[in-house]
């Protein structure tokens, strides 16, 4: 049951940064008109608009962080990544790392656990901070055998080599749609985060691509990592511009946990 529930997750989780690949093709250069793409194989409403809460959603990600509030009644985070073998995903749209079947690494939101799925790259960053716009971001799906997703975002800096990051971009395929698996490479995943780990911005969203379905909680390190400048131009030879825009909060409110 465990395995079939993990299976489950894992073809989930292949779907969050991918559209619905008979439904209909979407791009980064025509991110304001998602909502209003066509599925062809369809005749009637609502089907014929797979993509319809990009437009019509009111709790869509990314956003500017930079209105939150702290909150002395926020969580813990306690990450709980193994060292895993992944399989290697280009997407078509990001740099996609897939954890494996068994694996056992998740986050903890207070009591509640959330398993680590996969993890992908976004060039430059979605989430922003007034006018600051980070060089690139990083999210790590997690889902839930209830469905219930959670993201955590950690936003990429200039800096140092980071080594797993390398690894990571050294074993994804050239092509769109090039999955390597089997690779026999172990990866550090808690090599991908900050140091420090225990503030936080938090908001209720969407995910950032085609569907854009919404009911996702958003966790944002304030806490950066350091990526070298070679590895964000190795980054971009793969995507450049993948970062959907910042989306209106539509009063919602930003908790910042410190």
């Amino acid at each position: 049951m465990k395995l079939m529930t993990n299976l489950s997750n894992y073809v989930l989780a292949a779907l969050l940064t991918l559209s619905i690949a008979n439904a209909a093709e979407w791009s980064y250069e025509e991110q304001k008109r998602w909502g209003s793409i066509e599925d062809h194989s369809q005749h009637e409403v609502p089907h014929i608009y797979p993509y319809a809460v990009c437009s019509i959603g009111q709790h869509q990600s990314p956003v500017d962080l930079a209105t939150s509030q702290v909150s002395k009644r926020l969580n813990n985070l306690k990450f709980r990544y193994y060292a895993d073998k992944p399989d290697f995903f280009n997407t078509g749209h990001a740099v996609q790392v897939n954890l494996s079947n068994d694996y056992q690494g998740e986050l903890l939101v207070g009591k509640e656990a959330y398993p680590l799925i996969q993890l992908h790259f976004h060039e430059p960053s979605e989430h922003v901070i007034g006018t600051k716009i980070f060089p690139a971001e990083l999210h790590f799906v997690h889902v839930r055998d209830d469905g219930k997703i959670a993201v955590l975002g950690v936003l990429l800096e200039i800096g140092k080599d980071n080594p797993v990051f390398q690894t990571i971009l050294e074993n994804t395929p050239p092509q769109g749609g090039e999955l390597k698996q089997d690779s026999d490479v172990w990866l550090s995943i808690t090599s991908l985060l900050p140091e420090k780990r225990d503030e936080y911005y938090t908001l209720a969203g969407s995910l950032t691509t085609p569907p854009c379905s919404e009911g996702v909680d958003w966790y944002v390190l304030t806490d950066t990592t350091e990526i070298s400048e070679t590895q964000l131009d190795r980054l971009k030879s793969f995507f450049s511009g993948n970062a959907r825009l910042k989306q209106e909060l539509n009063n919602r409110a930003i908790a910042k946990k410190k």
